[in-house]
């Protein structure tokens, strides 16, 4: 089930995010930014979408698969209660790993060259292919706190098999909205710092 939530929410992520990401950092780096910021439309929205790799539609079908597939050899019956807060959790995970991205993104205003961040990312996400609580201590906090990559992958897989706790949703949903909140207020910061090329 592990599996079928890294693919699904990685699919997620390489469908709009990571590219519309890339993207950003280029137009930081050459001054095309500038055109986005002049639309009367919010900016950080539109830097956010602007890009769709249509290809990674193919993971996220094949994470429904592998999900389905787990719930019909694991003979589970999913209730409204897994399904509405595997719902939230993938919700939840997915706002987190995006405002994280957003923040990893908008250091482009500093630093000349950044792209690379997002590469060691992906390669950082791939740890979440197994469970948090397999990694040793230090490792699992990172992991969950650092570079959120369990509220992805791990904790949306509990709240399916009916493994997830009330003050871990909770907390997943508040880290979700107080880590959108923060990268809301970074990209504006980052924005007083952008000279773009009209500057």
């Amino acid at each position: 089930m592990l599996v079928g939530v890294y693919f699904l929410v990685g699919g997620m992520i390489g469908l709009i995010i990571q590219p519309s990401m890339e993207q950003f950092i280029e137009s930081v780096r050459d001054g095309t930014l500038d055109f986005t910021l002049t639309k009367p439309e919010d900016a950080q929205l539109i830097v956010s979408i602007r890009r769709v790799d249509i290809w990674r539609l193919i993971d996220i079908l094949l994470g429904l698969g592998v999900l389905i597939a787990a719930l019909i050899w694991m003979g589970e019956k999913v209730g409204i209660w897994q399904a509405g807060s595997f719902i939230l959790m993938l919700i939840a995970g997915a706002v987190i790993i995006y405002s994280f991205l957003l923040i990893l993104a908008t250091l482009s205003f500093w630093f000349v060259r950044v792209e690379n961040i997002l590469v060691i990312f992906q390669s950082i996400y791939e740890a979440g292919r197994w469970p948090v609580s397999l990694y040793p201590g230090w490792l699992r906090y990172g992991l969950t706190f650092v570079i959120p990559v369990a509220f992805a992958t791990t904790i949306p897989a509990e709240a399916l098999t009916a493994r997830l706790t009330w003050g871990t949703l909770l907390g997943a949903v508040g880290l979700a909205v107080g880590l959108f909140a923060i990268s809301r207020l970074f990209w504006r910061v980052g924005l007083r710092h952008y000279s773009g090329t009209s500057a």
